[in-house]
This record gives structure tokens, C-alpha cells and sequence, in this order.
């Protein structure tokens, strides 16, 4: 693979390229590789993520809400869930192994978490849809808890929000709320805080939190970055050196935020220089590598559903997950 890191030559405006910001134009810049076809319809591929082992990929499919798992390295595709009637939004490993599955309902609404066994069996309700939440992403505490996105609103209508699910499953608690459909959400190495994307405001924040977990640090939380262009933030993820990875919908590619929220560098995926394969929705590390794996699809353009492969800017976390 290669790794180098190029500069890429400035774009101008044409029905044929995608539009990134001038601020961003001379970052440091990783071109990523085509690395596995899903599909060669445009399927919404999300939710990208290792077992411990870094031997299978777990990820799905957005509207059709398909979970699928890719066994390496023979990267043979196999299917772990059907769809059950609602969108699902991530897939995320629990340390147990099970595969925690957010669902997203209607996309208003009815959306709950869900979590089956690797080969799909033992299906079981963590989250109820009855509480009527649109479950976007989750990120798994050291406690056993997780904190997930509620993928509602707009930019005019700010509904959505960040909220902490207690060990036992039995306590919600909003953490930030009055977001214009929360995204991603990402854990910091130290525990200590959580990273959250806004898509329909275009925003990235960061909340230190006190020791329970759930109450916010005084001047804890903080828009860390404004951003502009595309349809916002997607989902995100963290390196060991606090490094969040963005991958920004409908620009091809995933920024790179240091932890102080900076702009450092961007992966960006070869076709979207011309405007294509813009739909860049998650990344995730390869186990033990600074490797990471993009996914993205080409919408109407025709170039089908795609993994893409990259080097990062430092090497994986060893989040909760993989202890």
C-alpha cells in the first residue's frame, strides 16, 4: 500500500470536483486505496468495525439495515442480520464480543439498540425502540455503559442529542441536547471525554466529563470545530494520540482534528477529486496498525459500494472494547 503523504494541487470549480474548504487545501494529505467492492449498487455502508482480533469487519448498511461481517484476510462477505424492518445506523463490539447494533427506527423515531452474538444468533433488546429514540453511533465506556448520538432535528429544529446508557441498560441520561441531528461519537484515550459531530450544523464537539460518567466538567464542553460544505460531520473515531478522525458526507474524504481540535491532515479518497465516491460516511483501525479502513458509495454516479484503505497519522486506541 501506499503511504506516502502528498499535497494536492489546488481545485477549481467545476461540475466535475468536489469543493473543500481553502483552509484545508494545503493539509497534509493521505490518498486512500481501493481495498474491498461491497456492492456495485450504492449502498449506504456505515458503521465500520474490528473484533479484537482484526481478523473480521463488522458493518452495515444504512437503509436496507443489513449487518454484515468480512472475515479476513480471504475478505469473504457474509450477511449477520437481515433487515428487521428499521435503518441502522453503526455496529460497535462489545468486550463480551457481542455486536451491538444501533438502530435508528424510522428515522424520526422508534430506534433502539440492539445485540446479537458474531454469527447474528441470540438477538435481544438493549435499548427499547419504545422509547423513541433514533440511535445514530454508540461508544462503550470503561464502566460497561455507552454514550449514543440521537440522529434528530435540524438545522432550524434542534432535536437531536448526546445521551449515556447506564452499565445495567436501565438509565438514560442527556448529556448535550438541542443538536441539529447528532452523529458520531467517539471516546478521547483517557476516557475522560467524548467527541460528538452535529451534521445539520456543521459542528464538532468536546465534553470533558466528571468521574460519574454523566456530569459535565465546569467549561467542559466546547465547540471544537466549525466546518462548512458537504452535509457535515459523519461518524468519528480516535487514534493513541487523541487524533479524531471525521469522515465529512458528501466530500470523499475524513479529516483529522489533533486533540485540541486543529486541523492537521485529511485522508481523501482518489475519485473525489472528480467528484465522485463522495458519500464518506465512517472509518475505523485495523487492530494493532495505524492502517484504517474508509467506506463509501458513489450515490448515482454508478461506481458502486466501496472499502478504501489508508494510513493513519498514528496508531490505533485500544478502546474498552478490545480490554
Amino acid at each position: 500500500m501506499n503511504s506516502n503523504i502528498n499535497n494536492l494541487p489546488k481545485l477549481y470549480p467545476t461540475q466535475d470536483t468536489i469543493h473543500i474548504p481553502e483552509s484545508h487545501a494545503n493539509l497534509q494529505t493521505i490518498i486512500a486505496e481501493p481495498w474491498y467492492e461491497v456492492s456495485k449498487d450504492a449502498l449506504q455502508l456505515e458503521g465500520l468495525c474490528f473484533d479484537r482480533t482484526g481478523k473480521n469487519l463488522f458493518f452495515c448498511e444504512v437503509f436496507g439495515g443489513t449487518v454484515f461481517k468480512l472475515a479476513l484476510p480471504e475478505k469473504k462477505l457474509s450477511t449477520i442480520q437481515e433487515p428487521k424492518g428499521y435503518s441502522v445506523g453503526a455496529v460497535k463490539l462489545h468486550k463480551d464480543g457481542r455486536v451491538f447494533i444501533c438502530g435508528m427506527g424510522d428515522l424520526t423515531g422508534k430506534g433502539g439498540v440492539f445485540a446479537v452474538q458474531p454469527d447474528g444468533s441470540n438477538y435481544e433488546t438493549i435499548l427499547d425502540p419504545g422509547l423513541d429514540y433514533c440511535v445514530d453511533d454508540l461508544a462503550f465506556d470503561k464502566k460497561g455503559g455507552f454514550y449514543f448520538t440521537d440522529f434528530k432535528g435540524g438545522a432550524t429544529f434542534l432535536d437531536g442529542g448526546v445521551y449515556y446508557v447506564s452499565p445495567d441498560y436501565k438509565t438514560v441520561t442527556p448529556i448535550i441536547q438541542n443538536l441539529a441531528i447528532a452523529n458520531g461519537v467517539a471516546m478521547a484515550p483517557d476516557y475522560k471525554s467524548i467527541w460528538a459531530t452535529e451534521v445539520a450544523g456543521n459542528r464538532v464537539f468536546h465534553v470533558e466529563l466528571l468521574e460519574d460518567g454523566v456530569t459535565i466538567a465546569p467549561f467542559g464542553c466546547a465547540v471544537m470545530a466549525h466546518l462548512t460544505g458537504g452535509l457535515g460531520p459523519d461518524s468519528c473515531c480516535v487514534d493513541e494520540a487523541g487524533n479524531l478522525y471525521i469522515a465529512m458526507y458528501n466530500q470523499g474524504r475524513i479529516l483529522v482534528l489533533n486533540r485540541y481540535g486543529f486541523p492537521i491532515g485529511q485522508i481523501r479518497l482518489p475519485e473525489s477529486i472528480h467528484g465522485q465516491m463522495l458519500r464518506s460516511t465512517a472509518i475505523a483501525f485495523v487492530p494493532e496498525s495505524d492502517q484504517v479502513i474508509i467506506c463509501s458509495n458513489d450515490g448515482p454516479g454508478g461506481k458502486g459500494s466501496w472499502l478504501y484503505t489508508a494510513r493513519g497519522f498514528a496508531q490505533y486506541h485500544k478502546t474498552y472494547q478490545y480490554l
